[in-house]
């Protein structure tokens, strides 16, 4: 007959394993709190980081003319966009909203924008003048915004650099932030169908009409709202020249 043999705490080696395993368990869930809020303070960033790499991936795939691909990238467009507001309500869910965050979010949100301009120009869907006026206006803005940063004001939230009223409703306020949203949304995911490899094939001429319309339309209003947005951090940012 084989002797067992029993080691720390006379735990039997065949079920030591199992019975460690169990131990670990135990003591995460005993540390539950300090555990998952190292995760948390992590988590909308990683949204952040991740949906810029899927921007990246997805636009990739609209330089191969094929209609499966494009409903692809229409879909994992619309997941891009549906995370732009997932990373900010993670932030607030599990109160991780800091000045750090604030400027990752922004970082990684123009980042994905001018992935989308850019690539939209390569394929000849917008003209030229559209991503040199989205990036000359990142480039500015995020200038002085982080200036403003250096001097404990942040784009958004109560420590805002706008001061003046009609500043804030342009810049901070929901209703400007999600219309840009919406068109910028409407812009990336519309133009997608709207240049779909044998589109005629899945769409009617009047259906197909419609899309390229409210695609086109959605570019133009997106750059109207790109350039209004940030007029107002140029003027009250001046003060941190």
């Amino acid at each position: 007959m084989i002797e067992r043999n029993h080691g720390i705490l006379g735990i039997n080696v065949y079920k030591r394993p199992l019975v460690l395993y169990g131990l670990s368990i135990r003591l995460l869930l005993t540390n539950s709190d300090c555990f998952v809020g190292k995760w948390r303070i992590e988590m909308a960033n990683w949204i952040s980081i991740i949906r810029t790499l899927l921007a990246l991936g997805t636009v990739a795939l609209l330089f191969r003319q094929a209609q499966a691909i494009y409903w692809l990238g229409f879909v994992l467009t619309v997941i891009v966009i549906w995370m732009d507001g997932l990373d900010g309500y993670v932030a607030r869910k599990f109160n991780e909203s800091s000045k750090t965050g604030a400027v990752i979010d922004i970082l990684c949100d123009r980042i994905v924008e001018q992935i989308y301009w850019v690539a939209y120009l390569a394929l000849g869907w917008v003209p030229l003048w559209v991503p040199l006026v989205v990036i000359m206006r990142g480039i500015s803005v995020d200038g002085l915004r982080g200036l403003a940063l250096e001097r404990g004001f942040t784009a958004f939230g109560d420590t805002t650099m706008m001061q003046s009223k009609i500043g804030w409703w342009l810049v901070s306020s929901p209703l400007s932030r999600w219309s840009y949203a919406f068109f910028k949304a409407a812009a990336f995911a519309f133009l997608i169908l709207a240049h779909m490899p044998n589109a005629s094939s899945v769409f009617s001429p009047d259906i197909l009409a419609l899309l390229t319309y409210v695609a086109n339309a959605s570019v133009y209003i997106a750059v109207f709202f790109c350039v209004v947005r940030g007029l107002p951090v140029l003027i009250e940012g001046r003060r941190f020249l």
